[in-house]
Formats: C-alpha cells, sequence, structure tokens
C-alpha cells in the first residue's frame, strides 16, 4: 500500500472524468487520464517547430521513477535534434526484428536450405550440433547480439564435454550459418574470428594404411564388386585423389573442370574454410566422364539411389567395404594410404600435405594458397594413379618411378 507521502500518491488518487485530463509532474513530464481512467505519461516537446508527444508508458505498469528518466532520456534527444518518438519506434523495431532472428531461428533457416541437398550423416551431425551444442547454449540470443566470446566460451564448453573435433565441427557449422545471413542483417562473423583460439589435435586419424601387398586384393575386389556402379567409381576415385570421404561422394559437377583436369572443392565444403584444388590423372577423369553418363542429369557425380536430387551417403562406401572383406580399411584409410606410400616413395612432404589439404592458415606456412606446388602435385597425382594401376595388373612401379626431384 501507497504510503501518504508517496511522491506517486497524486498520480495512484487520479480518477477519470468526462474529458481527458493532465497532471503535471515536472520537466515536462505529466500522466494523461482519459474518460475511461486509462493513465499514460506522456511527454510534449517541439522539434523544427513541430509539437509531437511521445508516450512513455502506461501507470502504474511504469512507476514515477522510470517516467522521470524517459523524459531525461529524451530532451537529451531533442537536444541532439533527434525525436524520442521516432527512436521508441526504431527501438521496438529493432526488438521485433531481434525476436524473429535469434541465432536459432537463423539456423533453421540455413539448415532447411542446405539440408535437402546433403546426405543423410550431415544431416544427423548437423542436428547433433545445433540441438546438442550450439542451441542449448546461445539460441536464444539475437543472431547480431553474438560475440565471438560468445561463440569462444561455446567452443570451450563443446571441446570440454565432448572433445575437441566436435567443437571444431560446430565452429565451422557457425561460421557457415553466419556466411549465409541476409545483407540486410548486417552482421559479421564471430566463429570465423575465433578460428584459431582451441588448440585443435595435430594432424588427422587418417585411418590406418593398406600395406602394399593388399592394395591389389583391393583392386580387385573393387572391380568384382557387384553393387552399383558408381559405388565401385566412388572408391577407385577415393583411392586415386585420396579426399575426405564427404568431399568426394556429396561432390556436384559445377566443381569439375574435366578438359583442364581439375576439380576444385568449394571452400564451404572443406574442413579448412578455403578451395582445394585437386589435380585429377587421366584415369581419374575417364572414370569422371563415365560417372556424367550415368548421373542421368543430376548436379550431383555420386546421386543417391532414391533420390538424384541428393548425394550419396557416405556410409555407402564403408558398407562396400565390409561385403568386399575389408572390415579394417575405411574410406579414411586411402589417405593415410597415399600418404605412407608417397612419403616412403620420396615425394615432397609439402606436396602431399598440400593435397592432403593438411596445412592450416593459422601456421607459419600459411603463404601456400589451394594452388600450391601445383606442377609438383600434378605429377605426383598421376604419377600415383600409375603406380595403383601396376600394382593391380602385378606391374609394380619403381618407387623411384615419377619421383619429385
Amino acid at each position: 500500500m501507497a504510503k501518504k507521502n508517496a511522491p506517486d500518491l497524486r498520480f495512484r488518487k487520479a480518477k477519470a472524468k468526462d474529458k481527458p485530463y493532465k497532471i503535471a509532474d515536472r520537466d515536462g513530464l505529466y500522466l494523461f487520464v482519459t474518460p475511461h481512467e486509462a493513465k499514460s505519461w506522456r511527454f510534449d516537446y517541439r522539434l523544427a517547430s513541430v509539437r509531437r508527444t511521445l508516450t512513455i508508458g502506461r501507470f502504474p505498469e511504469v512507476g514515477l521513477t522510470a517516467a522521470r528518466d524517459a523524459v531525461s532520456a529524451a530532451r537529451a534527444l531533442v537536444a541532439q535534434g533527434i525525436s524520442p518518438s521516432r527512436a521508441k519506434q526504431e527501438k521496438k523495431a529493432a526488438a521485433e526484428l531481434d525476436r524473429k532472428n535469434t541465432l536459432k531461428a537463423r539456423a533453421e533457416d540455413w539448415y532447411a536450405a542446405k539440408a535437402p541437398t546433403r546426405s543423410k550423416s550431415w544431416r544427423r551431425n548437423a542436428r547433433r550440433w545445433l540441438d546438442g551444442d550450439i542451441y542449448p547454449t546461445i539460441g536464444d540470443k539475437p543472431i547480431r547480439n553474438v560475440t565471438a566470446g560468445d561463440i569462444e566460451d561455446l567452443v570451450k564448453a563443446t571441446a570440454k564435454k565432448r572433445g575437441a573435433k566436435t567443437a571444431f565441427y560446430a565452429r565451422l557449422l557457425l561460421a557457415d550459418v553466419f556466411r549465409k545471413q541476409p545483407r540486410s542483417l548486417n552482421l559479421g562473423n564471430p566463429a570465423r574470428d575465433v578460428g584459431n583460439f582451441l588448440e585443435i589435435p595435430k594432424g588427422e586419424p587418417m585411418g590406418k594404411p593398406l600395406p602394399m601387398r593388399q592394395i591389389p586384393e583391393l583392386l580387385k575386389a573393387v572391380n568384382s564388386y557387384t553393387g552399383r556402379e558408381q559405388t565401385k567409381y566412388a572408391i577407385r576415385l577415393l583411392l586415386h585423389t585420396f579426399t575426405r570421404k564427404h568431399e568426394l561422394v556429396e561432390a556436384p559437377w559445377a566443381e569439375f573442370d574435366l578438359d583442364r583436369a581439375e576439380w576444385t572443392i568449394a571452400s564451404e565444403r572443406m574442413k579448412m574454410e578455403r578451395p582445394h584444388i585437386v589435380p585429377l590423372s587421366r584415369q581419374a577423369v575417364k572414370w569422371l566422364r563415365e560417372l556424367l553418363k550415368l548421373a542421368n542429369g543430376s548436379d550431383y557425380v555420386f546421386p543417391s539411389a532414391n533420390d538424384t536430387m541428393c548425394p550419396m551417403s557416405g556410409s555407402t562406401l564403408n558398407h562396400a567395404l565390409v561385403d568386399m572383406g575389408f572390415q579394417h580399411f575405411t574410406p579414411h584409410s586411402a589417405r593415410s594410404t597415399a600418404s605412407t606410400e608417397l612419403n616412403k616413395q620420396g615425394w615432397a612432404a609439402e606436396a602431399i600435405e598440400l593435397q592432403l589439404a593438411h596445412i592450416e592458415r593459422n601456421k607459419t606456412r600459411a603463404s601456400y594458397n589451394y594452388a600450391d606446388k601445383m606442377d609438383e602435385r600434378r605429377k605426383m597425382m598421376q604419377h600415383w594413379s600409375d603406380f595403383l594401376d601396376g600394382l593391380a595388373i602385378g606391374n609394380v612401379v619403381s618407387i623411384n618411378s615419377g619421383k619429385a626431384a
């Protein structure tokens, strides 16, 4: 109950009259009372010789102290030639914009746009990172208010709870969410800006390399595989290009220039968030031209058997290798197999690492770009295809054949 000497007592006691009336306070603030006893704080001001009224809020929901503070802020705006009414409208509009554009809302739009053309594995991982790691922490925050500090805290917490690699991929996902937002939101990319603060385990678990003596057996098993023709080509290309599994099976035709014998993987599909050129051997180009005939107009090199609008699932290759009897050889093992053998053969480590897309931008050798050492890499990739072909027919290519000078 209000005390008799309470500053707002006269406003509380104000009763309705036949006509609206005002009860003045100070600094231009007054209480406007309608015949229906509705009470609201108001402030009259002049701007460019035009009289205007700012409605501050209803009483008693907005107390006297808050109304006086609002008038002080409004008077300061008027002194600067700014309309408090317009400023209030803009603030309200900004609040509505934030309400509609939380990080979760914008990320869901991003996911809805990407998911139809992505594999089941991609969708499963994205949902796990969004629902399990990102939304519980910053999902309700307006996306324009998400800071680099928020992302850093999220990544640290995720790394502690689920490991550094999960944190790394969650950050990459967020970086793509921010990158794909409308320009009208005027956003930066805090997820990209904190990309290098977390120490990710060096290197990459590429799987156990396959001994050279078993490669002919694998190649023979691929040739006699009775599954889809596209799956056979995918395993061959995985061995000959040693890219990451999802980079291959989700590849769109738009990334390939078969006349130049080049495959340029788009930056958004790369772990290091930069485009990556894969020089294509003559064998790889031949297989890709055959795959183009099998694609039936799909945008993807390896369309799904159930829907040509979607790419093949990465798990298809794992299942095929198991069916061939190579349970301990994973698609990722193709990378370690190539890396191990090419290093033994004396190819430049830098060329191998560049072709594996291992060299990171935050390393001392950040001057490398996606086209570095291209001549040597072309020569190495052709040699690798020829080497595999030699193994397939029992004519092992000398380890010095095609070796970098």
